[in-house]
């Protein structure tokens, strides 16, 4: 039998090796909690993880996860949009975020109308990109099976495509579905400075 990874797995793989116990990461999209968990583990007492969310019930979910695992006192969560990041990052962290994780679509067990946007989702990533260290990375979950994820692929798609390749590289991982509607996700590394 093969064991197959989950692209969430995979994302989390590829960010805990960028992260050290001191850096600062970010959770774009809460939803239940799940990758916030995971990057303030990543971090230790001296990092911190801010986490965005424009629903109250992601917010609830993800402080009673935290709440569980005694990790509270590393997490700053914001009821606020994620192409509003930039305002609610301290000045002092700007350029210095390790790592950006995104996982689009709709909050699970909640109202499947209310889904990530693909103009605040673009703005989010253009933030996320100010506020990368050198040597940092964004993952982002997309998934084009539902209403509007298949559209908001294709703009993250041709997003990544604009980069500046001397800032950044970025790669798609495919699930092992191999079905156009199968999620996906999509890394960008942003590479050390240039001397």
């Amino acid at each position: 039998m093969i064991n197959r990874i989950s692209l969430l797995e995979t994302a989390h793989d590829i960010v805990s090796s960028y992260l050290e116990p001191e850096d600062i990461a970010l959770d774009a999209t809460l939803g239940n909690g799940h990758d916030t968990v995971f990057l303030a583990r990543c971090l230790g007492i001296g990092g911190h993880v801010f986490g965005f969310d424009i629903q109250q019930q992601a917010l609830i979910n993800s402080f009673q996860r935290l709440l569980q695992h005694d990790l509270q006192r590393r997490v700053t969560l914001r009821l606020a949009s994620h192409a509003d990041m930039l305002s609610h990052i301290p000045a002092q962290w700007h350029g210095r975020v390790r790592a950006v994780m995104f996982n689009l679509g709709y909050l699970p067990g909640a109202d499947k109308t209310v889904i990530t946007q693909i103009d605040s989702t673009l703005a989010a990533l253009d933030s996320a990109c100010v506020l990368l260290a050198p040597c940092a990375v964004i993952t982002v979950l997309a998934y084009p099976g539902h209403a509007g994820g298949d559209l908001e692929t294709e703009q993250l798609a041709a997003w990544c495509r604009q980069l500046d390749g001397a800032c950044f590289t970025s790669e798609v991982v495919l699930s092992s579905h191999d079905k156009p509607s199968a999620p996906r996700l999509f890394v960008i590394r942003k590479q050390a400075d240039l001397l």
